[in-house]
């Protein structure tokens, strides 16, 4: 087995059968199934979350379907690469054989480049498999979009991660005669620590792999056992490694509300340096940039409030250029948003103004509304005194007006 080329892609299954994940997109029934084994592959768009299976999916398409697969990354690609794409699927529909073209992070072509492939997609030159992780209906122009087909891929559970990490100990081990072990506690913490992400806890057992084959005779480190050519993987060498690489952050675990804890309360004390680290190892750590805006979002009304109104706007702008950009584009936005928060006047009025408001509405229930603050647009409700002597302000003296319940007149929450 080469290990030069990534363990992910070593062990690419080349068939849905070793496929784990997806249940309801591949299952036979499926359109996409069938449409695999009816050789009638539409252009489409896999849109889903890292390591969710959208480029082995790509590639199992390929394989079953007997097409020329080519790949261009969009990170490091551009016209003039589809250009060379386009001319090979032209020799290739004289040779009687599809191509495929899968773009990976096809989010990343501006419009210009998106544009291009429209006639190539539209006549049926060139089969495209566009993979993304962010919605299409933002980042796909719509032309593009009309003439695809959008295929939606879950987050893999635990479960689905456990099957793909025995699969992959299962293949380098019938490869290897220096196997590795590792029990089902550590497989399930693995699949645990790796968050869905199928690529996640491939790179982490790759590294163990590694370490297993450059140590020989020298002793075991954190965990991981070479003796007589078995490396044991252990769970405190899986958390060494999560340390170095993706800083060992559990995103809905305990540490997950420990640093947003950290994060807010950093800004609420006005430490836009602490504020900026926190965020930073929520980022590094893969948490979702969405879930830290709307966090912003809450604080800009809670903390703030109404010392400064516009923390709001900046956080709701914030909060939109994240879902535009996503990672790591957005870190900078997000950044921006933190240090104004942190270095803002803070005011609670409007959070403390509503818990008393609520704490009433709890204590007295559904009190009436009184009726001359109630809407009349009808006769009967007229009759019935609805809006009766309502003052109204801009033209007349409301300054004696009440518009409490009875039984709540004078409460002040501000």
């Amino acid at each position: 087995m080469d290990c030069n080329i990534p363990l992910a892609d070593r062990i690419r299954p080349e068939n849905l059968e070793d496929f784990f994940g997806q249940e309801k997109l591949i299952s036979k029934k499926s359109f996409f199934s069938n449409a695999i084994k009816n050789d009638s592959i539409p252009s489409m768009i896999l849109w889903g979350p890292p390591g969710s299976g959208k480029t082995t999916l790509a590639h199992i398409i390929a394989k079953n379907t007997g097409a020329e697969f080519i790949i261009l990354s969009a990170t490091s690609s551009g016209k003039k690469n589809l250009a060379e794409v386009v001319a090979k699927a032209k020799d290739n529909i004289r040779k009687n054989k599809k191509t495929i073209l899968f773009i990976d992070e096809i989010h990343r072509w501006n419009k210009s480049q998106q544009d291009a492939l429209l006639p190539s997609v539209e006549k049926g030159l060139i089969i495209l498999i566009g993979a993304t992780t962010e919605n299409p209906s933002f980042e796909v122009n719509g032309a593009l979009l009309s003439r695809t087909r959008v295929f939606v891929l879950e987050k893999l559970t635990e479960k689905d991660l456990e099957k793909i990490i025995l699969r992959a100990t299962k293949i380098i081990n019938s490869a290897d005669k220096n196997r590795i072990e590792i029990t089902s506690e550590v497989i399930k913490f693995l699949a645990y620590m790796s968050n869905g992400d199928a690529r996640t806890a491939l790179n982490v057992l790759d590294i163990l792999y590694s370490q297993k084959n450059t140590q020989e005779s020298k002793p075991p480190i954190g965990g991981l056992d070479s003796k007589n050519g078995i490396g044991k993987i252990s769970i405190e060498k899986i958390k060494e490694v999560f340390q170095k690489t993706h800083l060992l952050y559990d995103k809905n675990g305990e540490e997950h509300y420990n640093i947003i804890s950290a994060l807010h309360k950093s800004m609420r004390g006005g430490d836009a340096d602490a504020s900026v680290y926190w965020l930073a190892r929520m980022l590094e750590g893969g948490e979702d940039p969405l879930y830290i805006a709307r966090r912003l979002v809450r604080f800009a009304s809670e903390d703030i409030g109404l010392a400064n109104n516009t923390a709001l706007i900046l956080t709701n702008t914030v909060f939109d250029a994240c879902h535009k950009l996503g990672m790591p584009e957005c870190a900078v936005h997000l950044t921006h948003c933190v240090i104004y928060l942190s270095k803002s006047k803070k005011d609670i009025t409007a959070y403390e103004a509503y818990e008393k408001a609520k704490a009433d509405v709890e204590k007295f229930g559904n009190l009436s509304v009184p009726l001359h603050i109630r809407n009349a647009p009808t006769k009967l409700m007229k009759d019935l005194g609805y809006a009766k002597n309502y003052k109204y302000t801009p033209k007349e003296d409301s300054s004696t007006q009440t518009y409490f319940p009875k039984e709540l007149e004078g409460r002040k929450y501000l």
